[in-house]
């Protein structure tokens, strides 16, 4: 990795300058944080599934007709990704009362929403990530008003779409995160779905118990959290380390 050239480094990834003008590629870290980078560790392994994950995720958005940058998996940590200008929103959408939702609204986790909600959060880590509202957004000039619909219109596909694909495997999505952004061609721009889509981004439960799969097993302490990936992982027929899938899952990605 040190002979790359490095373009910028998060709490989760890393991503270098890819092979082809126009690309990139992104380096899933094991690095685990939560509440904005107070709480931090290493878990070998989370790299490589949040890289499969995220890529049969985005493959199979992109066969539903939702562009992303996803290009292809170039090994089992990396992926080759389009360059794209990232919207600095963190677009949040809620299915279940669960996480600071539940707190701000005194709302019991895991009570049914009246509707499926979507947020907008502003992507500054030294701020906290603050919630901000589409006044804020076209003011400010992260996103003008067409762009903000579209996402609202993405945002509500992707849902509806990944809600089917965990409930066919016995996984419920409680909510998720997902970033923009815009990618040229010329002077033409289509809005993509960027970053990644992983148990590290979205709270996913199983249906018949509530056990949490994703990334609260390490904000709260819970133990578990690679084996709740791998399971996930397993679910979605990604991996399969001789044991049947489940028996509702999708088609194995090769």
């Amino acid at each position: 990795m040190h002979h790359r050239h490095r373009i910028y480094e998060g709490k989760a990834k890393i991503i270098f300058e890819g092979p082809e003008p126009g690309t990139y590629i992104q380096f899933f870290k094991d690095e685990t944080t939560a509440f904005n980078a107070k709480k931090q560790a290493v878990i070998d392994g989370k790299g490589v599934l949040n890289n499969r994950i995220s890529e049969y995720i985005f493959t199979q958005l992109e066969r539903f007709g939702i562009p992303t940058h996803f290009i292809r998996r170039l090994n089992m940590r990396e992926q080759i990704v389009h360059s794209v200008e990232i919207i600095p929103l963190e677009v949040v959408v809620r299915n279940i009362a669960a996480g600071s939702l539940a707190r701000r609204f005194g709302l019991e986790e895991g009570s049914m929403l009246p509707r499926s909600i979507i947020e907008f959060y502003y992507k500054k880590d030294e701020l906290g990530d603050p919630m901000v509202s589409e006044e804020h957004i076209t003011a400010f000039g992260w996103a003008e008003a067409q762009e903000i619909e579209e996402i609202i219109v993405l945002a509500g596909r992707i849902n509806d779409f990944l809600s089917g694909i965990f409930l066919s495997v016995g996984i419920r999505l409680v909510d998720f995160k997902l970033e923009f952004g815009r990618l040229w061609e010329g002077d033409m721009m289509c809005l993509v779905v960027a970053d990644e889509i992983s148990p590290d981004s979205a709270r996913l439960w199983d249906i018949a118990t509530n056990d949490k799969l994703d990334k609260d097993l390490f904000r709260f302490d819970m133990g578990g959290l690679i084996e709740a990936y791998k399971e996930v992982a397993q679910r979605l027929g990604i991996v399969n380390e001789n044991r049947p899938s489940y028996p509702r899952g999708p088609v194995l990605v090769k």
